[in-house]
């Protein structure tokens, strides 16, 4: 009774088997999706009749659709034997007996009697497996990463040990195909009906990518904040979304050889949150009070503060006063480049004059307080 079954079973899927199909991308997939299987069309507005075509086994004469943006990997018992990159449509083509079809110009009793005897010896079934899946060749979105606690890395801006706690995204990419499938997909996911996606937390290899990112912030972070091309300041990096992926990229690159073992690579970054440690932000705000007093903007500031104690000094002690503020000037002159003489006595009136005229030219003071002043020590 098994032999007949068997025999029954061969000779049916054989001639639904001679039908061509037309192979497609399955519908309702996430915009994550990695890797998935080309699915036929079985029905085409209802009209389609070829219901009963073994899922493994494609006809010769078979077409595939590439969509823009991915890729076509053939596969063969088990093994890669094509891969397309460019879209358009395709026509498939094998030697395998069980491909082979009256509908395809591969004859008319061949193909039926050969295919009907090779899987009535595996009991009905076909003797082989063949299948085509579709990679993404596109920047896949909303891979996320975050610490929960401090990360601690050599900031060489700050020249030392900062720490912070941060989250974000990053852009992934498949560079290499068949590099990814062989070294990386599991074999659970090589299956008609089965997505890759690496945002899917039930997917253990996803998971594991997720793990070597987190790793890899603390160096990424290092050299970031340590290449002199991007001035070394880790404040940059949340609108340098493309430098610190390149700067991602290579730590996990070093550490886990997502490029050269996996063919994958990190795109594009968007840094969420930061939030440094309690000594870090100290120093930060340190660093920006520096920043703030340098350069032309520090003499500035000073300028104002000198003139500031001026008016201060002209209000509560009068020119005695101006001539201690002259003083404190003088000590402050070499921030503005300024080579100021010793302070002459609080009681000449001359030295009071020379130092309220050079006041005067350096914008400190005005005509009028001057003219104030020169009265004042003349006695006028």
């Amino acid at each position: 009774m098994g032999l007949i079954q068997a025999a029954v079973g061969a000779i049916g899927g054989t001639l639904a088997d001679q039908w061509k199909d037309f192979y497609t991308v399955p519908a309702g997939l996430p915009a994550t999706a990695a890797l998935f299987a080309a699915v036929p069309q079985g029905t085409n507005a209802g009209r389609g009749s070829n219901t009963k075509g073994s899922s493994n086994i494609i006809t010769n004469g078979s077409k595939i659709v590439v969509p823009e943006g991915y890729g076509l990997l053939l596969m063969q018992d088990g093994a890669l034997t094509g891969f397309v990159a460019e879209p358009g449509g395709y026509e498939w083509r094998s030697d395998d007996i069980n491909s082979k079809s009256i509908f395809a110009g591969d004859g008319i009793v061949s193909p039926l009697i050969w295919q009907s005897w090779e899987r009535f010896k595996f009991g009905g079934q076909p003797g082989s497996q063949q299948a085509a899946f579709f990679v993404s060749l596109k920047e896949l979105p909303d891979n996320r990463f975050g610490t929960q606690s401090e990360i601690y890395w050599d900031d060489g801006f700050l020249n030392t040990q900062v720490g912070a706690v941060t989250r974000g995204s990053y852009t992934l990419k498949i560079v290499d195909p068949i590099l990814f499938v062989k070294n990386y997909v599991p074999a659970a996911y090589l299956q008609t009906g089965q997505v890759f996606d690496f945002t899917d937390l039930d997917n253990a290899a996803a998971s594991q990518l997720f793990n070597e990112v987190v790793s890899s912030l603390a160096p990424a972070f290092s050299l970031y904040s340590n290449d002199p091309g991007k001035g070394n300041r880790i404040t940059k990096l949340q609108q340098d979304s493309l430098g610190f992926a390149r700067s991602l990229s290579d730590a996990v690159e070093q550490a886990y050889q997502w490029k050269s073992d996996r063919g994958l690579a990190i795109v594009k970054t968007a840094i969420v949150s930061i939030e440094y440690d309690a000594n870090t932000r100290e120093l930060l705000k340190t660093v920006q009070r520096a920043d703030a007093l340098s350069g032309s903007r520090g003499n500035s500031n000073l300028q104002a503060s000198v003139a500031q104690g001026i008016q201060s000094a002209g209000e509560n002690g009068g020119a005695a006063g101006l001539v201690g503020v002259g003083m404190a000037s003088g000590m402050l002159g070499g921030i503005g480049n300024l080579q100021q003489p010793a302070a002459p006595a609080a009681d000449d009136p001359v030295g009071r004059l020379k130092k309220a005229k050079e006041m005067l030219d350096l914008g400190l003071i005005t005509q009028a307080d001057y003219d104030a002043l020169k009265a004042k020590a003349l006695g006028l």
